[in-house]
């Protein structure tokens, strides 16, 4: 079972300057990119849903965008930075800033177009933002009715609501975050490859000819979080792309190293405040 799991997230987890081969012989899909002059509104809505294996080439505009996915992992590269964020965090990308998608696998894809007059409020450089269950209600009720521009009052408050809501939004640089020192890389390299591995961190700095305190330092200087903090978090992106795919919980547990299936549906309930059978119900019904 953890081949299939590592089959699955083959591009999961990698550095912009080593792209794995690909293993298909079939080109990526290129996504069709809106292509405005100037917005049909100073808040424009779009909704779709995007297939396995398929990408949008980096492009910019004038206008800042918040990209989130409601069912999958999105992976963007931005400004030369690698964002993978699950669906609790959304990507939010500058007016003016380079940035383009890739994905592995199937995604549930939601993005609001923002006017450039509507972005001073907002973070400056490429981030994550922590998606608020008003802020998701609010876009799934827009992606029901395939709404793209508010129209009548009702909706016009709603998106009133949201603005004030990604105002609220706390936000870090990146969910999951890479490294460029060589020892740490090597580190998350090989976890990468082998998420179910629970080796310690003191076999890790042994491994990489470093003293434990040395990689603890250099996971909180270096990536802003604590090693285990980031296993943890590789681990909850694996687990949405193995529920998705349909393998069994008790499977994707112990692939993942947990030891029972319930110590692994405590984490991700912690993580996604939900169950991972709620999670997979949601995700097919979104579909």
């Amino acid at each position: 079972m953890s081949a299939i799991i590592n089959c699955l997230s083959t591009r999961l987890y990698f550095y912009p300057d080593n792209p794995p081969r690909k293993t298909v012989s079939m080109p990526p899909k290129h996504l069709d990119i809106p292509q405005f002059t100037q917005l049909p509104a100073p808040v424009y809505f779009r909704h779709d849903e995007f297939g396995a294996d398929t990408l949008s080439a980096p492009h910019r505009h004038t206008w800042g965008q918040l990209n989130y996915s409601a069912h999958g992992v999105m992976q963007l590269d931005v400004a030369g930075q690698r964002f993978l964020s699950p669906p609790h965090y959304a990507v939010w990308v500058p007016p003016d800033t380079e940035h383009g998608c890739y994905n592995p696998q199937a995604i549930v894809y939601r993005s609001v177009y923002l006017d450039r007059t509507l972005c001073a409020g907002l973070p400056q450089q490429p981030c994550s933002l922590m998606i608020s269950d008003i802020l998701k209600a609010i876009l799934a009720d827009f992606a029901r009715r395939d709404l793209k521009v508010a129209e009548d009052e009702r909706d016009q408050r709603l998106v009133q609501v949201l603005l004030d809501q990604l105002l609220l939004a706390p936000t870090q640089a990146c969910y999951l975050p890479f490294a460029h020192g060589e020892s740490l890389r090597r580190v998350l390299d090989a976890l990468g490859a082998e998420p179910g591995d629970n080796r310690p961190l003191a076999a890790w700095a042994a491994q990489v000819h470093v003293s434990e305190r040395t990689l603890a330092r250099q996971f909180l200087r270096e990536l802003g979080m604590s090693f285990g903090e980031w296993r943890l978090r590789l681990r909850f992106l694996r687990a949405i792309e193995a529920l998705e795919a349909g393998l069994p919980i008790q499977a994707i547990a112990f692939d993942l190293g947990y030891s029972s299936a319930s110590a692994f549906i405590a984490m991700f309930q912690r993580q996604a405040q939900c169950t991972p059978e709620q999670y997979r119900r949601h995700a097919r019904a979104g579909r």
